[in-house]
């Protein structure tokens, strides 16, 4: 077994949103996401086949969804997307690494 840190390894430069594959299996997939400045492409809104669970364990960020609902997230707040529900990242900090863990299930 391999012992690793969720805020190790993090690029100096982050020229877009950083997605890590932390574990997948079966229907259940945990990613550690990196924002610094970085908002959601606006082609459009994420719309997910699965429920997500998100917590952010560094920083700050607003998940703006579909029904003009805007949720501000600070270090600790967590939230629970059901699937299909339309959202998307509109502001993360941008002078520091927003640090997410994220949970499809």
């Amino acid at each position: 077994m391999k012992k690793t840190n969720i805020f190790a390894d993090i690029p100096k430069q982050l020229h877009e949103e950083l997605f890590e594959n932390i574990i997948s299996k079966d229907s259940l997939k945990i990613e550690r996401i990196i924002s610094k400045g970085h908002i959601s492409p606006n082609s459009g809104w994420y719309d997910q086949e699965n429920d997500e669970w998100v917590i952010v364990l560094q920083g700050e960020a607003v998940l703006s969804f579909e029904n003009k609902e805007e949720v501000r997230l600070k270090a600790g707040d967590y939230i629970n997307i059901p699937a299909h529900t339309k959202h998307k990242v509109s502001w993360t900090l941008p002078e520091k690494e927003t640090i997410w863990l994220a949970i499809h299930y």
